[in-house]
């Protein structure tokens, strides 16, 4: 072995998915904001469920469409507002600083945060599910092409909004203020991308705005995988759309990526 191969860095990968790991248990070790993360989406589909009762004509229940849309919701908290608000803190109290002399590249610190992302992201569809399942009488799909839509519509939604939320902790200058700044968007975008509103009762133009955006599309993603077919035809476009849905967050990852690569800080701007 030669004095360059024994001294050789780990790579990117390698160094991301061992920041991941740190990233788990720094997060699970966080009880309150554990709790927060996992209830909350709960909280909000219950709320959701019990006030728009009601039934469409092939015997679907609004908590069943309300049950697949805040699978989406809680997935893009999750990521976009936990990395928005975790990035920053990160700046914040010097640890991006530290890891800046360590081997920890942006790339490597990224997919340590994807991978947190999608450990959580996983719990949340969890106990989603299980909610909706004790409640409003979702029933897990038994069509393995269905699985497979979940798996690709999860994966884009974590890639994408975790990249989003990367890029936009760089407008805070903190992390008090990063909860603003990522909670703003976020809500506008749910009542927009008719998850917390049925699409029926929006108007175009907060259609065509939400149809801009990550929130509806994978909304929409998980409405194909829990509901009927019968149900796409209650969809703005009166399809599921799976093309449209995957070239939608496809195209979020591209940009996420960019906008990380251009406004990453390690450290927080003076003044």
């Amino acid at each position: 072995m030669t004095t360059a191969q024994a001294t050789a860095l780990p790579s990117p990968t390698r160094v991301g998915l061992s920041r991941g790991r740190i990233e788990l248990r720094q997060f699970f070790r966080q009880r309150e904001q554990v709790i927060f993360t996992f209830t909350f989406p709960a909280f909000i589909l219950v709320l959701l469920a019990s006030i728009f009762n009601g039934t469409y004509p092939d015997g679907v229940s609004v908590g069943q469409v309300f049950s697949a849309s805040m699978i989406g919701a809680g997935i893009v908290a999750t990521s976009f507002l936990n990395m928005g608000v975790g990035v920053a803190l990160d700046r914040e109290d010097g640890t991006l600083k530290r890891l800046h002399g360590t081997p920890v590249t942006a790339t490597s610190y990224f997919l340590g945060k994807i991978v947190l992302v999608a450990v959580a992201s996983l719990a949340e569809v969890v106990l989603l599910l299980a909610v909706g399942m004790a409640l409003f009488d979702v029933t897990l799909p038994t069509d393995p092409g269905r699985w497979v839509t979940f798996a690709w519509v999860f994966l884009l939604t974590v890639v994408s909004c975790s990249l989003l939320g990367i890029a936009i902790s760089s407008i805070a200058r903190g992390a008090q203020s990063a909860a603003a700044v990522t909670n703003v968007p976020y809500v506008a975008l749910l009542f927009m991308s008719g998850v917390y509103i049925t699409l029926d009762a929006l108007p175009e133009w907060m259609l065509r705005v939400g149809s801009l955006f990550p929130i509806k599309w994978a909304a929409q993603g998980f409405r194909s995988v829990f509901l009927p077919d019968s149900m796409a035809v209650q969809e703005a476009a009166g399809s599921w759309e799976h093309g449209t849905t995957a070239l939608a967050l496809g195209a979020w990852c591209v940009v996420g990526l960019l906008l990380c690569l251009v406004t990453f800080r390690w450290t927080n701007r003076r003044g």
